[in-house]
């Protein structure tokens, strides 16, 4: 079965939760129906009928249903390819960004939707009441409203629908196990391609990017910016309530944790950095060089499920040096970005 990827870790909302009560008691129930929300997604069987993704048809094929505040999906259609917008907010802002994340993937990778052969795109909007996340579950994506006190909906940040989606992509791809190291850059390769579903969807440069993902998803009683921010992991937010965001930007200071699948939303912060570091260093638009690179690597069947940091970085450089050569700044600054975070490539390949 496959893992359920959410946005928003366990340990944000468990702070939420246990902090909640102390400042606002309306603040922890929404946490703690999300906990529990999530845990019994991740255990739940689904039905087979709701595997069924219909016919294949060329360009973006987009379904957008709304679940309505209950927690029964997919929900009603309420949108398909090419209708006209609603009217709802949430259900037009996951159709925009799914063509958004369609878009990055077909025009700069030449990648025909998730699965490379045109996978129609699905997202169920209104999740539950309160709801505060954002999920992949193998099939769709799903998003919740927000508590309105903390989190707003979750479909107002282009990132989040990019990180989502790309949980598919990997689903595809190099299929990295969602523990540990692997686990974390699976979550980091959904950040760093989000973040360039935005870049891509605004015409940012790297420069230009602020390279946060989930901005706008806090309300303005969070003293924050974002979920994460790959240019400086650890310093996304720190509020009263929520805490100092605990991300490490450097492998010195790697968390060991058996909560979060052994850290994966913790440890994505380093190669997050090491991403960011690759793309700023070489200028320019994200996606066409550094993007290209992380893409070849992800899509080369070199990864392992349970690639480490160090093998990851490897199959980067080699991907690197494949396309644009041993020599070139490409590759130096592939190389440059893992050096300043700390990771050594794996010469055991």
């Amino acid at each position: 079965m496959r893992p359920r990827c959410s946005v928003v870790p366990p340990y944000l909302l468990t702070r939420l939760a246990e902090t909640g009560p102390e400042l606002n008691g309306m603040l922890a129930g929404p946490a703690t129906d999300t906990l529990a929300a999530d845990a019994a997604m991740r255990s739940a069987r689904r039905e087979r009928a709701y595997w069924d993704l219909g016919p294949i048809e060329p360009g973006a094929q987009r379904t957008i249903s709304d679940a309505d505040g209950q927690m029964e999906l997919p929900g009603a259609v309420v949108r398909r390819e090419g209708d006209d917008d609603t009217g709802d907010v949430a259900a037009d802002e996951a159709y925009a960004g799914l063509g958004d994340t369609y878009a990055l993937y077909r025009g700069a990778f030449e990648r025909e939707s998730l699965d490379g052969a045109g996978r129609p795109l699905l997202a169920t909007v209104h999740y539950g009441r309160d709801y505060d996340n954002a999920f992949w579950d193998g099939v769709q994506m799903v998003f919740g409203d927000g508590d309105g006190r903390v989190f707003g909906r979750f479909t107002a940040s282009v990132s989040v629908i990019g990180h989502e989606l790309t949980h598919g992509v990997v689903q595809y791809t190099a299929d990295l196990a969602y523990e540990g190291q692997s686990g974390a850059l699976n979550e980091h390769v959904a950040d760093a391609f989000g973040a360039m579903v935005e870049q891509h969807s605004r015409g940012q440069s790297s420069e230009e990017a602020s390279w946060l993902i989930g901005e706008g998803l806090f309300t303005p009683n969070v003293r924050g910016d974002a979920l994460r921010s790959m240019k400086a992991p650890g310093t996304a937010y720190d509020d009263p309530l929520l805490g100092k965001d605990p991300q490490p930007a450097s492998f010195e200071d790697f968390v060991v944790t058996e909560e979060d699948n052994g850290g994966v939303h913790l440890n994505s912060g380093i190669p997050n950095r090491a991403f960011y570091l690759v793309s700023t260093e070489l200028g320019g638009n994200s996606w066409e060089r550094a993007g290209r690179v992380w893409y070849d690597a992800l899509t080369s069947r070199e990864l392992t499920t349970d690639a480490s940091f160090s093998d990851f970085a490897a199959v980067t450089l080699a991907a690197s040096t494949a396309r644009f050569g041993a020599s070139s700044a490409e590759t130096r600054a592939v190389g440059d970005g893992w050096e300043a975070v700390g990771v050594t490539p794996s010469t055991a390949r």
